[in-house]
């Protein structure tokens, strides 16, 4: 078997950067069969082909292939041999589905996800995600993408004051945590989720781990993490890229708890320019690709090198995640 058993296609959403396409789609193509277990034994064989496809261009999309279940999902994560990350430290609340497969951001449907890189405001962060489309949305619930080091060619060219005081300072996330998950947040995980245990000690412990400080409140703990880098070096395509949860958090770490402006800073505690914030959101979405979901969609990112949002969708939608190292 060759790779020619993936037969690339094109869609009308995708963009070109430096020349390549953005995301690449890869489909069985009409001769090929589009068996659960051919899809598998393909990846196992064309594993390092794939690689350097997703490090060429970001993120894949895998369209047209039979995933009808989440236990078949998790079946295509294993097929790929990346090791699982634990969702420790992550403020999105989610349920275990099946193996290493969970659920995507359980926040309302009316909400909006903003741009993010999965895990950027804790130091162990997953270095690939999997996303899979088991029930497509009635409408809207895309996953908007959009690739780093675009946004921080573009920040740079417009706020090179900015950028290079993000780049010295780097940025220190606060968030407030009950003790058990909110449903009605996006960022709503309790501490006991969070840190997966019921006792404190043991939170601290593991937010220690992570270079987190915890302030015990009466009902529940304030999480204070950083300075941390807002801008890396991706060493692997020797560019400097966006990685960072500013954005997500100063526009959308809003709940009963969470004032999202307090939520970040620069890491010397200095607030934010509010209009620098909003026009890096219109530079996200102006460089991003929207592609609706279809049933049987996985989609896989290069976290270090792509960003990804959630819009506001009519139920039904299911969309699940699997994190790896």
């Amino acid at each position: 078997m060759t790779q020619n058993f993936f037969t690339e296609i094109k869609i009308p959403q995708q963009k070109i950067f430096d020349g390549l396409v953005f995301p690449k789609v890869l489909s069985p193509g009409s001769r090929n069969s589009v068996e659960f277990h051919s899809f598998t034994d393909a990846i196992k064989d064309q594993k390092p082909w794939l690689d350097s496809v997703l490090h060429q261009h970001g993120a894949i999309l895998f369209r047209g292939f039979s995933v009808p279940t989440a236990a078949d999902f998790n079946d295509v994560v294993d097929a790929f041999g990346y090791e699982e990350l634990p969702y420790v430290g992550g403020a999105a609340p989610r349920t275990n589905v099946v193996g290493r497969v969970f659920t995507a951001n359980e926040s309302p449907p009316d909400q909006k996800i903003p741009f993010h890189h999965e895990m950027a405001q804790v130091p162990e962060y997953p270095s690939k995600l999997f996303f899979f489309c088991e029930v497509e949305p009635v409408n809207g619930g895309e996953t908007p993408i959009v690739l780093s080091h675009v946004v921080y060619e573009k920040m740079k060219e417009n706020y090179l004051d900015f950028v290079q005081k993000l780049e010295e300072h780097g940025l220190i996330y606060t968030r407030v945590l009950g003790e058990e998950d909110d449903p009605s947040s996006p960022i709503g995980r309790g501490w006991k989720s969070t840190f997966l245990t019921k006792e404190k000690s043991v939170a601290e412990e593991r937010a220690a781990k992570l270079n987190m400080k915890l302030e015990w409140t009466e009902d529940g703990v304030k999480t204070i993490m950083g300075p941390i880098p807002a801008i890396k070096f991706d060493k692997t395509r020797q560019r400097k890229i966006w990685f960072n949860s500013m954005v997500a958090a100063y526009t959308g770490w809003e709940d009963a708890r969470n004032d999202p402006v307090k939520a970040v800073t620069f890491g010397d505690g200095k607030p934010l320019p509010s209009h620098i914030i909003y026009d890096c959101l219109r530079i996200l979405e102006d460089e991003s690709v929207v592609i609706p979901w279809k049933e049987g969609d996985v989609l896989l990112i290069d976290n270090l090198a792509v960003l990804h949002s959630r819009r506001p969708f009519s139920s039904p939608r299911r969309v699940l995640a699997s994190l790896c190292k």
